[in-house]
């Protein structure tokens, strides 16, 4: 379980956005995302690194990742 704080979130587009992008590296990943506290918890077995690239490179900034 990662815990990720995410910029630029505000929309639902922005949910489907990020869920898309970590579903790209893990397909089985859970995603939650709360978006008034820009956090997205993800239950993957993937590595963090490339779940982090992941969402930078769909345009939202990974600030912290615990």
């Amino acid at each position: 379980m990662y815990q990720l704080q995410v910029e630029n979130m505000s929309c639902g587009h922005c949910v489907g956005a990020v869920t898309k992008a970590v579903q790209a590296v893990d397909a089985a990943a859970k995603v939650e995302i709360d978006l008034a506290t820009k956090s997205v918890r993800i239950d993957s077995g993937a590595p963090l690194a490339p779940i982090q690239a992941a969402i930078a490179d769909a345009g939202y900034p990974v600030t912290s990742a615990a």
